[in-house]
C-alpha cells in the first residue's frame, strides 16, 4: 500500500524522527482533490530519476512538502535538507551552501561543511531559488555541471552526490529575460517542472485539510473534536484563500479557540471579509446554489478544456462522498443514483483505488 492513503483518509505522515523544525504543515500532506492526485502522480512518476526538479506554487501552497515526497519516494539513503535562499545573507550565502574552510572569512573559526556536503547521497531543496545572487547561481552552475563543491578558503573540489529540489513563487523565465536569473542555471534546474496549485483551483483538499488541523489543533488544546457546520463548510469552500494552506491552518486554529460548542461556525471563521471566490460570497447564505455554479460554467467555458466534463464529473462525486463521511450508500442517495453507478464513478476517477489496499 502506497504511504498516501486515499480517502476517506488522503494523509502522507512523516516519520516523527525527522529532526527538523517544521509545522504540522510539513508533516501530513493532504491530496484529496482531483487535481492534487495527478499531480502527486506526476511527482511519484519522476522521483526516482536523478534530474533536477522545480516546483512552481505560491507562498504556503506546500512545496516543500512536494520536495520531501520527491525524496521518500527517491529511493535516495541520503538526507532531506531543506534551505530558504530568501533567508540566508548574501554575505555568507556561498559558506553556507558550500561550506569553508578555517580562516576563510572573519569569524571563521573551524572548518565546516556546507549544505552540499550535508546533503551527500540524499536531497536538498532550495526554496525561493529566484532569490540567489548573480554570482552564486555561477557557482550552484558548476556544482550542478561538475558534481562537487570547492569550500570556500580551499582549492580541492569535493565530490558531492545530491538530487537537487528547487522552488518558487516567482516566473524565473520572466526574471531571465529581466536578466536577474541566469538562463542556463534556469534550463538546468527546469528538466523536471512541477506546478503546485493554489489551495483555491483544488477546493476538494480544502475540507480535508480543515478536519485534519482541526483534529491536530483540538488534540493540542486537549478539547473536544467540534464539526465543521454546513454554513462554514461553505464559507471555507467560496473563499479564496490568498494564502493558501497556511491561510486555512491559521483560520482553523482560530475558529478552535473561539468556539464554544458542539460545532464550527460561520461566525468562528476569521477570514478577513474578503476574497471569496467570483461569483460567490463567504456570508451570503442567500444565493441560489445553482445559480453560482451556472456563473462558474460561463467562466470555465469561456476557456475551454477537452476535459471539462470528467473534471466536473470528478468534483460532484468527489464532494458528495465527503459530505457523507465516505458512506457510499448516502453518497448514493445524495446524488439521486444507484450505489453501482456511484462504485462506477468513484473508480473512474480514482477515488476507490487504495480503499481495497
Amino acid at each position: 500500500m502506497t504511504a498516501l492513503h486515499a480517502l476517506p483518509s488522503p494523509l502522507l505522515t512523516f516519520p516523527e524522527t525527522e529532526k527538523s523544525p517544521l509545522s504540522i504543515r510539513a508533516k501530513a500532506l493532504i491530496f484529496a482533490d482531483p487535481l492534487s492526485r495527478r499531480l502527486l502522480d506526476e511527482v511519484e512518476r519522476v522521483a526516482p530519476s536523478q534530474a533536477p526538479v522545480l516546483v512552481h506554487g505560491e507562498t504556503g501552497t506546500g512545496k516543500e512538502l512536494i520536495a520531501r515526497h520527491l525524496h521518500r519516494k527517491s529511493g535516495r539513503r541520503g538526507p532531506f535538507l531543506a534551505v530558504n535562499c530568501g533567508a540566508i545573507s548574501e554575505n555568507l550565502a556561498e559558506a553556507e551552501l558550500f561550506g569553508h574552510e578555517s580562516g576563510a572569512f572573519t569569524g571563521a573559526s573551524g572548518a565546516r561543511a556546507g549544505w552540499f556536503e550535508a546533503a551527500d547521497g540524499g536531497t536538498l531543496f532550495l526554496d525561493e531559488i529566484g532569490d540567489l545572487p548573480l554570482a552564486l547561481q555561477v557557482k550552484l552552475l558548476r556544482v550542478l555541471q561538475e558534481g562537487e563543491v570547492v569550500r570556500l578558503g580551499a582549492r580541492k573540489p569535493i565530490s558531492v552526490n545530491v538530487r537537487l529540489v528547487t522552488a518558487t513563487n516567482v516566473d524565473l523565465a520572466r526574471a531571465v529575460q529581466a536578466g536577474h536569473f541566469r538562463q542556463d542555471l534556469y534550463y538546468r534546474l527546469n528538466v523536471v517542472s512541477l506546478n503546485l496549485p493554489p489551495l483555491r483551483e483544488r477546493t476538494g483538499d480544502i475540507l480535508p485539510l480543515a478536519e485534519y488541523f482541526l483534529a491536530i489543533y483540538a488534540q493540542r488544546l486537549n478539547q473536544r473534536l467540534p464539526e465543521i457546520s454546513p454554513a462554514a463548510s461553505r464559507a471555507l469552500l467560496s473563499y479564496a484563500w490568498p494564502g493558501n494552506i497556511r491561510e486555512l491552518e491559521n483560520v482553523i486554529h482560530f475558529a478552535l479557540l473561539v468556539a464554544d460548542g458542539a460545532s464550527l461556525q460561520i461566525e468562528h471563521l476569521k477570514l478577513n471579509g474578503a476574497a471569496p471566490l467570483a461569483g460567490g460570497s463567504a456570508n451570503d447564505a442567500d444565493i441560489d446554489p445553482l445559480s453560482a455554479i451556472g456563473r462558474q460554467l460561463e467562466r470555465l467555458f469561456a476557456e475551454p478544456s477537452p476535459d471539462l466534463l470528467a473534471r466536473i464529473e470528478a468534483q460532484i462525486v468527489q464532494a458528495a462522498f465527503q459530505h457523507s463521511r465516505y458512506n457510499q450508500v448516502r453518497s448514493a442517495d445524495l446524488l439521486g443514483i444507484s450505489r453501482n453507478v456511484l462504485r462506477t464513478l468513484l473508480k473512474r476517477h480514482g477515488l476507490l483505488q487504495d480503499l481495497a489496499s
